[in-house]
């Protein structure tokens, strides 16, 4: 049986089409901007299959050789019009690949170029048959009109997308010289996709890197003009590419419009295909601290952009702006999901360690480069501390740290480490809120005594990551507001400053009355070894929480039975000394001093007095018994 080509037959799909085309507009495609990057998608492909075959058959070329797609809008007859000059279709090719739903004319020529082995590198993008349907989410009806290379034949396929098309010969003067024109009659809610500006967005920020140039027809009888040159600055050479390339790129992807503080591009090759250009900004982006902590590297397939919501990096790179672009990820049908996949996480893991690798690198050439970045993203980093078990000592490397012996300067705990006393054991800190406060701590006075230094963190974080990170290099991360001080084996900084250790009955009498006094309000009252100044000081026990962690699990209502803290008493304070030798007859001023001790330390320690109507009325008494007598 013969077909008549000369004449317009009507076809039915060979799919239950009104099912099937109802859920790619409804279901498969979540967002209508889609169906311009499936289009020029399918465009770029044909120019691609047209590049293949005349590596055999030049000749194919003609007087055409360079390839490209136009898109062409008239507003006034809401109609959008995207052409290439590529391989074009048959008859039977355009009733074969528009005709049936999901049977991919890429995935068949594919499998062709496969099964014959060539070796060639066909960069083909479309392989599932259904991107091309996405036009019925904006159009009522479609038009195809195609002329295969090398034919002198054109067909015209047409179809409102409910359940039949139409096939036949066009004339060749309404035909392209070669290749396809896709012509969109659009819905009255669709007029915008004439607008060029709507126009040049979406090919910018969606398709401006296939390897075709694309150019813009704004109306008709208006020149075309270029909107994207079918170059993509991540597959250059990084010595081909200039500073101000990668600012303008930076600041066109990531939406800023800083200087990149550092820039990543490289491409992976072995098992795993793909290239990275990935940037650190220059300043905070706005939604940094953003409760989702979603990630901004934009994923690309063989240069056609899929999503800015792929799960590329941890949520502690969240900051890290660029892109990924992959020659064998697989996707979904929609192409808006990449599915998982061990080459997914193995392109995850890649990207993760090489970023966290040359910012190691930049640290460690450039400390002042460095420390801009850390100052701007050290906390969301230290998330990779508490969270990231298995990049911990590359963090570690990262990690900058102000402390009471570093001013402004920023120390690693490779510094802190080389820097450590005779006698130390382990790396202190203090954590809290406010650094001004943290220094002025009685809890350090101790410690700046012996010389030792001490981490000031003041990121909330801190108080997570340093509760599950038990060493560097094998020095334990100890907190100076927790537990015993444990200095005696740390000689001090003048010998001659040492201090009485022993603590005389009068004083041990003293400090256990205030023990009785205040009760369940502490869990115990002991003489400080860390005090030399201050007279008292509030620590946590030696197990659980320090002081600013039980804060913080207060404060969000995690912690149902917290620890009662310890009062350190300076034994050898000359207030502590002159109190401890008053008689039973002050029994109740003592008992008053008890309470205002405790407050004095909660006060220093950065919280309020315990019972503020009592405060005050201890103080009324205080002030009256320093008053002269009538």
């Amino acid at each position: 049986m013969t077909t008549d080509t000369t004449a317009t037959e009507t076809r039915t799909f060979e799919a239950d089409v009104s099912r099937l085309l109802h859920m790619m507009v409804h279901s498969v495609y979540s967002d209508r901007d889609i169906f311009l990057r499936e289009l020029i998608s399918n465009a770029a492909d044909a120019c691609e299959k047209l590049r293949f075959e005349a590596i055999g058959r030049p000749e194919l070329l003609g007087d055409d050789p360079k390839p490209r797609i136009t898109i062409a809008a008239d507003p006034d007859k809401k109609q959008l019009v995207v052409e290439d000059n590529g391989i074009g279709m048959s008859r039977d090719e355009m009733a074969e690949a528009l005709g049936t739903i999901a049977r991919s004319g890429t995935r068949a020529f594919m499998e062709r170029i496969e099964s014959g082995k060539t070796g060639e590198d066909a960069q083909l993008i479309g392989q599932f048959g259904v991107g091309f349907y996405s036009a019925f989410m904006v159009a009522d009806k479609v038009d195809v009109i195609s002329r295969q290379a090398g034919s002198e034949e054109a067909w015209r396929w047409s179809s409102d997308g409910k359940g039949s098309f139409e096939i036949g010969p066009a004339a060749l003067d309404e035909a392209p010289q070669r290749g396809t024109r896709v012509v969109l009659h659009l819905m009255e809610d669709a007029a915008s996709y004439t607008e060029s500006y709507q126009l040049e967005r979406l090919v910018k920020s969606q398709s401006g890197h296939v390897p075709v140039p694309i150019s813009l027809v704004e109306k008709p009888a208006a020149e075309a003009r270029d909107i994207a040159d079918g170059t993509a600055l991540w597959v250059k050479p990084k010595s081909e590419i200039k500073p101000e390339e990668y600012t303008d790129f930076y600041r066109g992807i990531a939406g800023q419009y800083d200087e990149p503080a550092a820039t990543i591009h490289f491409r992976a090759e072995g098992r795993q295909e793909y290239s990275v250009l990935a940037f650190v900004p220059g300043s905070r982006p706005f939604d940094l601290f953003d409760q989702d902590r979603k990630g901004h590297m934009k994923l690309y397939v063989r240069r056609v952009f899929i999503t800015d919501d792929a799960d590329l990096l941890p949520r502690y790179l969240r900051f890290v702006r660029g892109l990924v672009d992959s020659a064998d990820l697989p996707l979904n049908v929609s192409r808006e999901m990449i599915q998982e996949s061990p080459l997914l996480a193995a392109i995850r893991k890649g990207i993760t360690n090489r970023i966290l690798g040359d910012l190691v690198k930049l640290a460690e050439n450039d400390a002042q480069a460095y420390a801009k970045i850390w100052e701007n993203f050290g906390v969301v980093l230290k998330e990779g501390l508490y969270e990231d078990y298995e990049r911990r000592e590359q963090l570690f490397k990262l990690a900058r740290f102000r402390s009471t012996t570093s001013g402004e300067e920023l120390h690693s705990l490779a510094d802190y480490v080389s820097a450590m006393k005779e006698g130390q054991k382990a790396i202190f800190y203090m954590a809290g809120d406010d650094r001004g406060r943290l220094e002025a701590s009685p809890q350090l006075e101790g410690f700046r005594a012996h010389g030792l230094e001490v981490l000031l963190l003041t990121d909330p974080v801190d108080s997570f990551w340093t509760t599950i990170t038990p060493e560097f290099e094998g020095k334990p991360f100890r907190s100076v507001t927790q537990g015993a001080a444990d200095l005696s084996d740390i000689p001090l900084l003048d010998d001659a400053a040492k201090p009485d250790t022993e603590t005389s009955s009068e004083i041990a009498t003293f400090l256990a009355f205030v023990k009785t006094v205040l009760g369940d309000a502490v869990s115990d009252v002991k003489p400080s070894d860390r005090l030399m100044e201050s007279a008292v000081c509030l620590v946590a026990p030696e197990h659980g929480p320090d002081r600013q962690f039980e804060r913080l699990l207060n404060a969000a209502g995690r912690l149902d039975n917290a620890a009662k803290p310890i009062l350190e008493i300076n034994p050898r304070h000359e207030r502590i000394v002159a109190l401890a030798k008053l008689g039973k007859g002050e029994q109740a001023f003592k008992e008053d001093v008890a309470h205002l001790l405790y407050d004095e330390a909660r006060v220093l320690d950065g919280d309020k007095p315990a019972d503020a109507k009592a405060f005050s009325g201890r103080i009324a008494r205080l002030i009256a018994r320093g008053m002269p007598g009538d």
